[in-house]
């Protein structure tokens, strides 16, 4: 019963810490372009996602010392402080500190949630709480563009900033109450190299742990590069395009949790990892083909876009909390790199892409890559 409870205020709380990493999301490019040259902006991202990489490296070091409660509290205060940095500060070097920041902070909640989480799930039902949990945040994911849209009029960035920060609030207080009395497990303590060895010697967790990273790696692309295209080369509005993520992301929510039951119940995670992978490069490819400024046009092949991806992030979590738990924090630390991993290299490929060919040829390129991840989960050990 304690662990149903436990799960619910996750719930709320990743819902709320998603709104808050949600909403700037899409915009932060936009927004980046006041203080950056265009071709600069993936970079930065590259600079944030290092730190990110060293700050889960060490974060096991805080979790030993301090517990995970302390360590969340004070990450989500660091996150409150710097999104209001880049809503009032005008000073370009403060901001850009700031921004790094903040990516790095987002990466690391997130990982302090994984493992609050991991504790209150038990193996045969991983699928389900995934799901329940993902679709959750993904709500989040779904209203902030539209909501990001509405506010975001005459180049208001500061509105979307604020908003970011004051949401963090209730989640302090309901975080406060709920995990208070959290009891920490004893985590591992295994040094990079040897954390490395024991991923790449376990082949089916190494094989997801690059499915993964080529997901992240189309996020890091789509995130970045997508708003820019729609606003500067296509024309949309932000309030169109608001509208056109709200859609996109709809997947998400609509298929992560019956793929999670279906995994647990019938099918594995193979199966529908594949069919996600599959989907994603042909729609991916699609979006340099298309010559039209259409808005339902745009909005159905990202959406389509979406289909496959939450086929593939659900059945990623899914597959790897069934071989860890929550001690392993150094295996799960290094999944969650995963993400700053790709946004490190991403930007960078995309950038010098751009040096060669047309801007829209950078979703032709993207989908191309992508078809690398079916050499691993083609030859993944399904889990039924």
């Amino acid at each position: 019963m304690q662990k149903k409870k436990l799960r619910f205020i996750l719930y709320i709380l990743t819902f709320l810490f998603s709104m808050q990493v949600a909403i700037p999301t899409y915009i932060n490019s936009s927004f980046l372009e006041l203080h950056l040259p265009e071709k600069a902006i993936g970079f930065l991202y590259t600079i944030a996602s290092l730190f990110t990489i060293l700050s889960l490296l060490t974060i096991p070091v805080l979790l030993r010392k301090i517990g995970n409660f302390a360590t969340t509290l004070f990450l989500v205060t660091i996150n409150i402080a710097v999104a209001l940095i880049l809503a009032f500060s005008p000073n370009t070097y403060l901001v850009l500190s700031a921004f790094i920041l903040l990516l790095v902070v987002h990466t690391t909640i997130g990982f302090n949630l994984d493992i609050f989480l991991e504790k209150q799930t038990d193996d045969r039902n991983t699928g389900n709480i995934r799901g329940i949990y993902m679709t959750i945040a993904n709500m989040a994911w779904v209203i902030s563009p539209a909501l990001a849209g509405l506010l975001l009029t005459n180049g208001d960035y500061w509105k979307i900033y604020l908003i970011s920060s004051l949401i963090l609030l209730p989640f302090l207080i309901l975080f406060s109450i709920g995990f208070k009395s959290f009891k920490d497990p004893i985590y591992n303590k295994t040094l990079f190299c040897k954390t490395f060895r024991k991923i790449h010697e376990n082949k089916n967790i190494f094989k997801i742990f690059m499915v993964r990273s080529f997901l992240q790696f189309f996020y890091s692309w789509m995130v970045i590069y997508t708003p820019i295209y729609l606003h500067k080369y296509i024309g949309f509005e932000w309030k169109m395009i608001g509208i056109i993520f709200t859609i996109m992301l709809l997947p998400f929510i609509l298929f992560e949790l019956p793929m999670g039951i279906l995994a647990d119940k019938k099918y594995g995670e193979k199966e529908i990892l594949n069919l996600g992978i599959v989907i994603l490069v042909i729609s991916t490819i699609s979006l340099s083909f298309i010559n039209s400024s259409l808005f339902l046009i745009w909005a159905g092949v990202l959406f389509a876009t979406r289909i496959g991806a939450s086929f593939i992030e659900i059945m990623a979590e899914s597959y790897f909390f069934k071989h860890v738990e929550e001690k392993d924090i150094d295996v799960i630390s290094f999944f969650r790199m995963t993400r700053p991993i790709a946004y490190s290299v991403g930007p960078l490929i995309a950038s010098f892409v751009l040096f060669f060919l047309d801007y829209r040829y950078i979703f032709l390129v993207l989908g191309v890559i992508m078809l690398l991840a079916l050499r691993y989960s083609l030859t993944i050990e399904d889990t039924k």
